[in-house]
């Protein structure tokens, strides 16, 4: 039995992780990832220390403005500052943080349903 998502062929679907960076539809991504509905962009955070309101300008800049933001903290959660939390969901982002395994199926069910959502990874 096939599990894959159905999911459009124009979407960043994640097909592996690991080693540092990530596959999105048979390429390759090193090191950290951005990831908007149609697109995946390299991102500049390595570690959650570094994680802040401007990292995530490019999504507060998308239109349409995704659902939630989904955060891959690398090989365990890592809360973010309730103040940061607070300021990412006043400027109308739902943030949903986990370890990275799980932000990327989740990603990719997200994708499925074809929800508008946005997500930063940072890599295992």
């Amino acid at each position: 039995m096939d599990v894959t998502p159905m999911v459009p062929a124009d979407r960043p679907l994640i097909r592996a992780y690991g080693d540092g960076g990530f596959t999105i539809q048979g390429t390759r991504w090193e090191g950290p990832i951005l990831l908007l509905p149609d697109k995946a962009l390299p991102w500049s955070v390595t570690s959650m220390d570094a994680f802040d309101l401007d990292s995530v300008q490019p999504i507060l800049d998308y239109e349409p403005l995704p659902e939630f933001l989904l955060i891959g903290c690398g090989s365990a959660m890592v809360q973010i500052a309730p103040k940061l939390r607070a300021d990412i969901r006043a400027r109308g982002l739902v943030v949903d943080v986990m370890d990275t395994g799980a932000a990327c199926r989740t990603w990719n069910v997200v994708l499925g349903e074809g929800r508008n959502a946005a997500a930063v990874l940072i890599p295992v």
